[in-house]
C-alpha cells in the first residue's frame, strides 16, 4: 500500500483523525467540569481545577522536546501508534477516578503520552511530502486539531445524557480501537527507516542528545523558535480568555460569548490553515521565501485583529477581528513545519519541533496567568492589543533574517 501514489495522502487522513482525538481527549474535561463536581468534591475550587490543566500543560511541555529526540531516532509509527493507545486509555481510566489525586496523576500521564504525538506526525507528513503538498499536508492535518478541540466540547453534552464516567469510557474506547486500525494501515517513510537503522548501526556510541546539539547550532532555527513562540502568545489567549473578551467588549452573556468566539476561531482557522498551505506550496516553487512570505502576511493579518479584539465594542468589529485572526493565524500555523524542512536537515526535524512545541506551551501558560490578572483589573482588552506589537517584532524579525536556499534541507 505504500507504494501507491495516493498513500502520502492517506498518511495525512490516518493522522488526521489521530490529531482530532488529541485535542478532544485533552479538551473535555473543561467542559465536563460541572458535571464532575457532584462526586468529586475537590473541583468545586477553581485552585484545584486549575491545577488539573496546569499539570498536563507543565508536563506536555517538558516532555516535547525529549519526544523529538526519540522520533528522530526510532520508528514514528509506533510512536503515533503508542502515544494515541496511552492516552486513550488514560481517559478510559479516568472514567474510574473517584477522587481528586487519581484524576491529577491520570492528568499528568496523559502529558507524557500526548506530548509524544506532534513531533512525531509533523515531521511523518513533511517526509511524506516533499515539494508541492507539504504546507497543504501540515494545513489539512492541523484542521483535525480544530475540529477535536471543538468536538472535546460535546463531552458535556455526553455527560449529560449518560454520565461524565461513561464520557470518557466511550471516548476512551474509540482511541484505544484506532490505534489498531494504525497499526494495520500506517507506515514510515522508507527513506526515514533506512537512514534510522544505518545511523543506529553505524554510531551506537552517539548521544542521544547530537540532534539537540545540531538544532541548537543552527541560528536560522533560534529565529524560527521565537518567531513561533511570539505568535503563541495570542494563540494561547484567543483558546483561554476569547470568551471573556467577547463577553466583556459585547456586554453578552458568557453563554453567548462562548459559542460565538469558538465558531468565529474555528471556521476561520479552519480556512486559514488550508488557504496558507495551497498558497505556500504554489509561491514556493517561483520563490524559495514563498513559504515565509504566506507566514508573513498571515501573521501579519493578526496584528490589526489582536487591536480590533481588544478595543472593539461592536458585534461588526469584535467578530470580524475573531475572523481575521483565525484566517491569518491559520496561514501561520500552516507552514511553520515547511519553513523548519528548509533549515533543519530531515534526521533531526522532530527533535527542532520539540523544542518549538514546549515553548510554545510555555508561552502559552504564561500569557495565561498574566491575562488572568489583567482580567482581574479590568484590561484583558488591553492586553489583547498589546499582544499585537510584540506579534510585529517577530513579523521583523522573521522578514530580515530567513533567507532559505533550498524546500527541503538535507
Amino acid at each position: 500500500m505504500k507504494e501507491k501514489r495516493y498513500y502520502p495522502w492517506l498518511v495525512v487522513a490516518l493522522l488526521w483523525v489521530v490529531a482530532l482525538l488529541n485535542y478532544m481527549d485533552r479538551q473535555m474535561l473543561s467542559t465536563m467540569q460541572e458535571a464532575m463536581k457532584a462526586d468529586i468534591a475537590e473541583l468545586n475550587r477553581a485552585e484545584a481545577f486549575g491545577a488539573l490543566m496546569a499539570v498536563f500543560l507543565w508536563i506536555y511541555g517538558i516532555v516535547s522536546p525529549f519526544a523529538g529526540i526519540v522520533a528522530d531516532r526510532v520508528s514514528r509509527k509506533w510512536l503515533v501508534v503508542g502515544s494515541l493507545f496511552v492516552w486513550s486509555a488514560v481517559t478510559f481510566l479516568m472514567g474510574y477516578a473517584d477522587n481528586f489525586n487519581q484524576l491529577y496523576w491520570l492528568r499528568a500521564f496523559m502529558g507524557i503520552s500526548e506530548a509524544l504525538y506532534i513531533p512525531s506526525a509533523l515531521s511523518l507528513i513533511a517526509d511524506w511530502h516533499e515539494g508541492k503538498s507539504r504546507s497543504l499536508a501540515i494545513g489539512v492535518h492541523m484542521t483535525g486539531l480544530y475540529v477535536g478541540q471543538a468536538v472535546g466540547g460535546f463531552g458535556a453534552t455526553l455527560a449529560a445524557m449518560l454520565s461524565w464516567q461513561s464520557a470518557f469510557h466511550w471516548f476512551g474506547i474509540v482511541g484505544i480501537v484506532y490505534s489498531v486500525v494504525l497499526m494495520l494501515l500506517l507506515f514510515e517513510n522508507p527513506k526515514h527507516a533506512v537512514e534510522t537503522a544505518i545511523s543506529q548501526h553505524t554510531s551506537r556510541k552517539a548521544s542521544v542528545f547530537q540532534g539537540l546539539g545540531v538544532v541548537l547550532s543552527t541560528w536560522a532555527f533560534w529565529v524560527i523558535l521565537f518567531y513561533f513562540a511570539v505568535p503563541s502568545l495570542p494563540g494561547w489567549a484567543t483558546k483561554n480568555w476569547l470568551p471573556t473578551l467577547f463577553a466583556e467588549n459585547l456586554n453578552i452573556p458568557m453563554s453567548s460569548a462562548g459559542p460565538l468566539s469558538t465558531i468565529t476561531i474555528a471556521v476561520s482557522s479552519f480556512v486559514g490553515v488550508l488557504f496558507g498551505g495551497w498558497l505556500s506550496d504554489r509561491w514556493v516553487q517561483r520563490n524559495l521565501r514563498g513559504r515565509v512570505y504566506t507566514s508573513a502576511i498571515g501573521l501579519g493579518m493578526t496584528i490589526p485583529a489582536l487591536l480590533l479584539l481588544g478595543m472593539g465594542h461592536s458585534l461588526f468589529a469584535v467578530v470580524g477581528a475573531g475572523l481575521l485572526f483565525g484566517v491569518g493565524y491559520g496561514m501561520f500555523d500552516a507552514n511553520n513545519m515547511p519553513i523548519l524542512c528548509q533549515f533543519i536537515s530531515a534526521k533531526y526535524r522532530a527533535t527542532a519541533y520539540g523544542i518549538m512545541n514546549m515553548t510554545g506551551v510555555f508561552a502559552g501558560a504564561m500569557v495565561t496567568q498574566v491575562l488572568g490578572k489583567w482580567t482581574d483589573g479590568g484590561n484583558l482588552g488591553i492586553g489583547f492589543a498589546l499582544l499585537g506589537g510584540v506579534v510585529a517584532l517577530a513579523l521583523i524579525l522573521q522578514l530580515s533574517t530567513l533567507h532559505p536556499t533550498t524546500d527541503n534541507k538535507s
